[in-house]
């Protein structure tokens, strides 16, 4: 069965190309990940390679939210992946963030839920069937980008009512500059708000006869995408997200899954695994995330991914690394600080 950490998924050409309108050039960026040459030619990476690109774009800049501006306004429009062309050329603002929550499926590790109620849409980005959480300049970059497409499609200087990032971002000012809102770091969640008016604003750059040649194009990849994805890969990404403060039962992840858990336990037996394997392997993934995050607590940690008391998941941890979570914590901790 495929581990998350080594599942492969597309990265945008436009990136690199884009490196240069800042003055960066993508072997910079390379040697800063300590990825071969040849990453720049690849059209798929590994996530770790995908977050460690990302990260050294962001150390190479400097401040993070300089790189996150920067990078969202200077991005060439003509330069976008087909994904993306059919949110820039949607009828209006609605339509091409749902496009893009839509077709963002095509292209992990993270994905967006959006709401709407009252006078706010609120679009939160989470981290899709992996263990690992991305760097804090894909995810400011991710939103600045919905806030953009909205500005670039409608040609209206729009503005959010309020961002929140679970990480530190850089200079909290030059972000609240771009975004016209207040920012709050520290947040439980990675989530931009805007006016919900906003969304009825027609796109100027509406495109009908390139949309209906896209859509069916998207539509019919992102079925196949669905129909390849293991029911492994889907049970443990609904027990990752269900994991904080309660361990999930088969029952309940079934019933998500509308069938029941004498079917979902055959499936994933023909899978060649068991839903225990798949929630362990879950929770380790989450606990070597989470405690590579220094603002969480062991304790805190413990109850994410689903332990009632610090004790078990202190025997569990030992299980799988062969060592404490603190120790772990404080080797992995020097390990990054060397690579910097």
């Amino acid at each position: 069965m495929k581990t998350h950490t080594s599942e492969r998924i597309k990265f945008p050409k436009g990136f690199w190309e884009g490196l240069q309108q800042l003055g960066m050039t993508a072997q910079e960026v390379a040697r800063k990940a300590q990825l071969p040459l040849t990453i720049m030619t690849q059209p798929e990476v590994t996530i770790s390679q995908y977050f460690a690109i990302w990260q050294a774009y962001s150390d190479l800049f400097g401040d993070t939210a300089e790189a996150i501006i920067n990078l969202a306004t200077a991005f060439d429009t003509t330069k976008y992946p087909p994904p993306v062309m059919a949110t820039y050329h949607a009828r209006d603002y609605r339509d091409a963030l749902y496009r893009m929550a839509r077709y963002k499926q095509l292209c992990p590790p993270e994905g967006l839920l959006i709401t709407e109620e009252g006078e706010h849409c609120v679009i939160e980005l989470e981290w899709l069937s992996t263990g690992l959480a991305g760097p804090p300049i894909l995810v400011g970059i991710t939103l600045a980008f919905l806030l953009e497409l909205g500005r670039r499609g409608t040609g209206q200087p729009l503005n959010a009512q309020f961002v929140e990032f679970s990480q530190p971002m850089g200079d909290v000012q030059l972000l609240e500059a771009y975004f016209g809102c207040p920012i709050r770091s520290g947040a439980q969640s990675n989530r931009l708000s805007l006016h919900r008016r906003d969304l009825d604003l027609a796109f100027i750059s509406y495109n009908e006869e390139l949309l209906q040649m896209l859509t069916p194009v998207l539509d019919q990849s992102l079925d196949e995408h669905k129909r390849n994805q293991s029911i492994a890969e889907t049970v443990k990404w609904i027990m990752i997200r269900s994991l904080p403060g309660r361990q999930p039962d088969i029952k309940t992840v079934a019933k998500e899954l509308n069938m029941s858990g004498r079917t979902l336990q055959r499936r994933l037996t023909d899978d060649q695994t068991s839903f225990k394997l798949l929630l362990t392997q879950a929770r380790h993934e989450q606990a070597r995330a989470y405690l590579a995050d220094p603002s969480l607590g062991i304790k805190e940690v413990a109850f994410l991914i689903g332990y009632e008391d610090q004790n078990s998941f202190y025997r569990a941890f030992r299980l799988w690394e062969g060592d404490t979570p603190s120790n772990w914590r404080n080797k992995h901790a020097a390990t990054r600080a060397m690579r910097l």
